[in-house]
């Protein structure tokens, strides 16, 4: 029997004793056994052109490139500038 496997990306944080803790919740119902294939940058930290890179490639936000997603314009809000 062949079995379909779905795959699901978050990301987390590998703790001092090595343990995997993931920054949300799985959208999952368990107990269930899952694979899980860890990815990881030899350097300690993604830089913020490098995580928007790697957001812009990824499949799970393709559902943004459709028309009904482009809900605003730019004469919609007020500029940002920084102030708090």
């Amino acid at each position: 029997m062949e079995s379909t496997m779905i795959a699901i990306e978050l990301t987390g944080t590998v703790d001092e004793q090595r343990q995997l803790r993931l920054d949300d919740l799985l959208p999952i119902p368990g107990p269930k056994r899952v694979r899980v294939i860890v990815l990881y940058s030899l350097v300690d930290e993604w830089n913020e052109t490098e995580w928007l890179h790697a957001a812009a490639r990824n499949p799970a936000f393709d559902f943004l490139k459709d028309a009904e997603e482009d809900i605003y314009s730019l004469a919609d809000g007020r500029p940002f500038h920084g102030e708090v």
